[in-house]
């Protein structure tokens, strides 16, 4: 299906205007319990819509259109900055509903409610109204759903998420975004996903750059969902591999016809919340986080993948068909 009509901030557009298409950044974030620091880290919002104007400088330079945030709701979510920023700036937002891992943001309010009852059609219908109503008061619809898993395991908790978003893709048709943590359990989401009756087309796995074992992509892309490459620039910290060891994986990919299945992200952050962690990070070790900003995509990885043998066409396909299929397959 073409030409579909996708929430944005701003309103709907057609998929067909989505254009060269960032699939995995973030404008603010802020760590499970930032705003509780706020007698030391007080928000600013003008220094974040003034960083998150930079970023939209930058992108806009290159050729970007759209930018999808899927900051889950439990990291700081703020739907009526994004529409600022994209009101500003000219390029698309695109926002999510949903929530982050067990192991780094579980929610009490849901872990009590679960103990009286199933609370799986109660969050549905709460992604569903964001979706078709708009986030709170703000009148903003989310376009996609981002649902999270941790290491090593889908929690009973998070299962609970993974099958309200998949009866809410089914009742919206808005594709769904996953975290995944250390590497892995995309296989696992993918087929959860699937299995609760989410069409694959409309599946991007997340963090899948954060394990370069080619037969852990093979899995995931066999069952006809998007592998999000999106942690580049992202490197040594957290045990995430080197970008040096994720271009091959990369190339190989494309090269080998799942072209049409990857995307290419950096899961940059304009503007923290709270204190800034990655500023505790030792001056020695801060190389680790050099790359991780919105051009190094085009201003070092393309050049890479070029050289590897990948093609004009194959790299528009990915940063521009694929983030449009996302939306338009049904």
């Amino acid at each position: 299906m073409s030409n579909v009509k996708v929430n944005t901030v701003c309103g709907e557009v057609s998929s067909s205007e989505l254009g060269l298409t960032l699939a995995h950044e973030h404008l603010v974030i802020g760590m499970p319990g930032w705003e509780y620091d706020n007698t030391m880290a007080p928000f600013n919002r003008k220094e974040a819509v003034d960083a998150c104007m930079e970023t939209m400088r930058q992108i806009k330079a290159v050729g970007i259109k759209t930018l999808i945030d899927p900051a889950p709701m439990d990291v700081g979510r703020m739907p009526d900055l994004y529409r600022e920023v994209s009101e500003k700036s000219g390029i698309h937002i695109i926002c999510t509903t949903g929530y982050y891992s067990e192991s780094a943001g579980a929610s009490t309010y849901w872990k009590s409610l679960a103990a009286f009852k199933d609370v799986v059609d109660d969050i549905a219908e709460m992604f569903i109204t964001e979706i078709t109503s708009g986030i709170a008061n703000t009148g903003i619809k989310a376009g996609a759903i981002k649902v999270a898993s941790s290491e090593g395991a889908i929690t009973e908790y998070e299962r609970r998420f993974f099958r309200a978003a998949a009866r809410a893709h089914k009742e919206t048709g808005v594709p769904i975004i996953t975290h995944t943590t250390g590497g892995t359990m995309g296989p696992e989401q993918a087929e959860l996903l699937i299995a609760e009756g989410a069409n694959p087309g409309n599946i991007m796995i997340g963090h899948m750059s954060d394990n370069v074992d080619m037969a852990y992509h093979l899995s995931v892309l066999q069952q006809g969902v998007f592998d999000s490459m999106d942690r580049l620039g992202l490197q040594g910290i957290e045990n995430i591999p080197m970008d040096e060891e994720k271009y091959p994986v990369i190339i190989e990919l494309i090269k080998t016809g799942y072209n049409r299945q990857i995307m290419l992200s950096h899961d940059s952050i304009a503007y923290w919340l709270g204190r800034r962690i990655f500023d505790q990070i030792p001056e020695e070790a801060r190389w680790m986080l050099e790359n991780s900003h919105p051009l190094h995509l085009f201003q070092n990885i393309i050049p890479v993948l070029k050289k590897g043998g990948v093609t004009d066409e194959q790299v528009r396909i990915v940063l521009e068909d694929n983030p449009r299929s996302l939306f338009e397959a049904r």
